[in-house]
């Protein structure tokens, strides 16, 4: 089985690291058996970032490894001691790396080295209880838990970010051609599909520095899915320029340097947004004798297109400095008013449900409440401690639902369901029912051993 070098396209399943949990603790000192809470919040769970490193090309490391998590946070401690949050996940990936859904849609589009984007949040940690006294809760006997940390499905698709795209039929040379303007060296052979990956080299024609792509050949039918081309096409979607580079010296029958350019022109515009793009013609092969006929023959045919056509040879590397200064010219025209790439820093927020904090919907008999607030404190919550069951029954109440259930004709006995669905906590409505501190004499939440303290 063949092992893959490059990579551009992967799916990925991030998450990011579980919050630690609060602590209830309380100091105690000589004559002073409860000196008050003192218990540490749990430290937030690190986050999964994707972040461009200039030294990356391929996306080779997400194939073989797809599923990625960041450290958790550490849990509070005692005498006011917070947890350790946890360290950030940085998943490096080359320049041009696009990141979206599953369904098509994107989320970034990663340009410039050090641009980054947190794709999975950790989880935040929970309060300790020294965090969550209060005048009416002088000494919590509970914290809360962290939260766990997003999870996600994100796909990672590489566009190579080059200035010149050379585009052609296989074998037509532009992995010589690429090889003799530049220090890149692809592998060349006399076959169809030699080229399997783009390649990437650096030009240098009088001051300007440029960068050109080659991409493996295209023939008839690459955008609908046939050879190799089409799925490197999205590599040229970001290059200022396209060069093609036509072979006339191919023996194939019903070949001909205008009927390829057709049929490469044909292929790109099926592809779609490329038509702005300035082109520029390589009649490459001109050391064959035929060859050099046969381009001096369609040379003018293509100029009466408007084309800038350009005789050259791979092999000999005649023509080549005009072409490469050509190339160079139509790079600058395009920097002429360049848009600095600033590193930026995008996270990935969860959309709203609207204005409301909460919302309740009757099914099937039961009362679903649903919001970030309620759903985010059901997962807070130690259920195995009254006293925390009250702190969230006070909580749930505060923010109305409560009232709410009452207004839309919620009877004592109903089953509400808290939480999201992998996760939900079901509840019996009694609104007349202390929660949690009853057996403590003291309204829900509420610690009456420090009254008077």
């Amino acid at each position: 089985m063949a092992v893959p070098t490059f990579v551009d396209r992967v799916v990925l399943h991030v998450s990011g690291g579980r919050g630690g949990n609060g602590v209830a603790s309380v100091h105690r000192e000589k004559f002073k058996p409860l000196g008050g809470p003192d218990g540490g919040n749990g430290g937030h769970g690190g986050d999964v970032i994707v972040r461009v490193d200039p030294d990356v090309t391929t996306l080779i490391d997400y194939h073989h490894q797809a599923h990625r998590k960041a450290a958790g946070g550490g849990p509070g401690r005692g005498d006011h001691r917070s947890g350790a949050h946890g360290a950030s996940l940085v998943l490096p990936v080359p320049n041009g790396t696009i990141v979206s859904t599953p369904d098509g849609e994107v989320l970034a589009d990663l340009v410039g080295a050090g641009t980054e984007l947190v794709v999975a949040a950790g989880g935040r940690g929970g309060l300790g209880n020294a965090a969550l006294a209060s005048k009416s809760r002088k000494a919590p006997g509970f914290a809360l838990l962290g939260e766990a940390g997003e999870e996600r499905t994100v796909v990672l698709e590489l566009k190579v970010v080059a200035d010149v795209g050379l585009v052609g039929f296989p074998s037509a040379g532009k992995s010589s051609l690429i090889a003799a303007i530049s220090r890149a060296r692809p592998k060349i052979a006399d076959y169809p599909f030699t080229t399997l990956v783009p390649n990437l080299g650096v030009v240098t024609a009088g001051e300007t520095t440029y960068t050109v792509a080659d991409v493996p050949g295209l023939i008839e039918g690459a955008s609908e899915g046939r050879g190799l081309g089409h799925e490197f096409l999205r590599h040229i979607e970001r290059c200022a320029a396209l060069l093609h580079v036509i072979d006339c010296a191919t023996d194939e029958p019903g070949r001909d340097p205008v009927t390829d350019l057709d049929v490469l022109d044909a292929e790109l515009r099926a592809y779609g947004g490329l038509d702005d793009r300035p082109r520029l013609i390589a009649l490459n092969k001109i050391d064959v004798p035929d060859a050099r006929e046969l381009a001096a023959m369609v040379k003018p045919d293509l100029r009466a297109r408007g084309l800038d056509v350009y005789e050259v040879s791979a092999a000999t590397h005649e023509g080549l400095r005009e072409l490469t200064y050509a190339m160079a010219a139509v790079v600058r025209a395009d920097r002429t008013t360049p848009a600095a790439v600033e590193p930026t820093r995008i996270v990935l927020r969860p959309r709203g449900e609207g204005d409301a904090e909460f919302t309740i919907t009757n099914v099937d008999g039961a009362w679903q409440v649903r919001g970030p607030k309620p759903q985010r404190w059901i997962k807070q919550t130690d259920f195995s401690n009254d006293e925390a069951v009250g702190y969230l029954a006070d909580r749930l109440n505060r923010l109305g639902i409560e009232d709410a259930l009452l207004g839309l004709g919620a009877q004592v006995g109903d089953d509400v369901v808290i939480g999201d669905d992998d996760n939900a906590v079901v509840f019996e409505f009694d609104p007349g029912v202390q929660a949690g501190a009853e057996t403590l004499l003291g309204r829900r939440g509420q610690d009456l051993r420090l009254d008077g303290r």
